[in-house]
């Protein structure tokens, strides 16, 4: 083992990272793996700006990798909270149709999570999805009793502790600013430093579709970034809410839209909405990146997904600056409450693949280069499923590899 010429470096201290390396290196303990995070620490971007749910697997295509690969992520997660300490609490979850035309979604919904084997889903009527959540509105509500948070941060943190305790070696500070494949191995240039490596695995989210490149993969894709805020519920108020309370989302539009979350911390969020952000790393409404705007304004699929929702479009930023139009739409899941029970809380930004015809990639995306494999696209449920997909990886990684 030689931690300065590893046998394989992976780009990316998210928990996808953090899962693979992990994962590889409990199955390859001989191997010298080594992670690649530009930031000063790892878990800082898409796994430290979610909501902490742990989806169990209702709204993916079945048969998808989204759809085999949460479910199998659920348990794998749990048992790995358990071991680790960490918070992992099954509050469970109504996904409710206020209105009459939501109905037959809401069906259709239920049938595709049943498909996909999400355990002890029920459809309840109002009276019982009162019980469950008795302050929701609502005609009908989908049950997923499973549906759970936690605290990814805290997953990521245990998941570097294990991975570096096993051998392998996280190297923050390291930006990755070119990739050379060679015959035997791969250079990869970083702000803090060059190394070589026989292999490399990117899981780089937000910044995915770069690195393939650099490693000059063609790609038809690009990483459009789309930022979702956050309301927080005043703490008298939070009592509203006892787990997780969701809408039928709207198959003709591409998120599953504002919805109430209680974390594992006590407090309960509301949101996100999706608005485009100018940077992918934009926290904050008036964050901008001249690079990240140009990569984004200058590909086609951007312009044609733009021309079928430019009214959802405008709306969502004009709900991200009025409180009022934010709070109208938690209003509808959650009658009581007002604009003076919220405060602004986070925000995160979800690394979103998107075609050249304007539609964004529903399922996780992983393609294959000269001694690499590259993860193009993991957004949620990809917190849920890490295990899963670092399991995933590792395989792929043994066959191409030659592990």
């Amino acid at each position: 083992m030689n931690p300065d010429r590893p046998d394989i470096a992976i780009v990316g201290g998210g928990i996808v990272g953090l899962a693979t390396g992990m994962t590889l290196q409990d199955r390859h303990p001989e191997l010298a793996i080594t992670i690649l995070e530009k930031e000063d620490g790892v878990a800082r971007h898409q796994t430290g700006h979610n909501s902490g749910v742990v989806h169990s697997g209702i709204y993916y295509r079945p048969g998808s990798l989204k759809a085999q690969l949460c479910v199998a992520g659920v348990g794998m997660l749990r048992a790995f909270c358990e071991e680790n300490g960490v918070p992992y609490d099954p509050v469970g979850k109504v996904i409710v149709a206020t209105r009459p035309e939501e109905l037959p979604r809401l069906e259709d919904l239920y049938a595709r999570g049943t498909e996909n084997g999400v355990p002890g889903l029920r459809i309840v009527g109002a009276d019982e999805m009162r019980e469950i959540e008795p302050h929701a509105a609502g005609m009908r509500a989908i049950h997923s009793p499973g549906t759970a948070i936690t605290d990814y941060e805290q997953v990521a943190a245990a998941m570097r502790t294990r991975f570096e305790r096993g051998g392998g070696r996280v190297r923050t500070g390291s930006a990755v600013t070119g990739i050379r494949p060679g015959s035997d191995s791969v250079r990869i240039d970083t702000t803090g430093g060059a190394l070589e490596a026989s292999h490399l695995i990117g899981c780089a989210g937000l910044h995915a579709d770069r690195v393939a490149r650099m490693a000059g993969v063609e790609l038809d894709v690009r990483i459009i970034p789309f930022r979702g805020e956050y309301m927080v519920l005043a703490p008298e108020r939070a009592g509203l809410v006892n787990g997780l309370i969701y809408p039928v989302p709207d198959p003709s539009l591409p998120f599953l839209g504002v919805h109430l979350t209680r974390t594992v911390h006590g407090e309960v969020e509301a949101g996100p909405n999706a608005v485009l952000a100018f940077d992918r790393e934009g926290y904050g409404i008036l964050d901008v990146s001249l690079r990240d705007t140009v990569d984004s304004l200058s590909f086609p699929g951007l312009w044609r997904m733009a021309g079928r929702y430019i009214g959802v479009g405008a709306y969502e930023y004009y709900r991200s600056f009025s409180k009022v139009a934010f709070v109208n739409a938690i209003r509808r899941l959650l009658p009581e409450i007002a604009v003076g029970d919220v405060r602004r809380g986070g925000a995160g930004v979800r690394a979103q693949a998107m075609g050249r015809d304007g539609k964004l990639i529903d399922d996780f995306v992983i393609r294959e280069s000269e001694r690499a494999i590259h993860v193009l696209n993991a957004p949620s449920p990809a917190a849920t499923a890490s295990l899963a997909i670092g399991g995933h990886l590792a395989g792929l990684a043994g066959e191409r590899f030659g592990l």
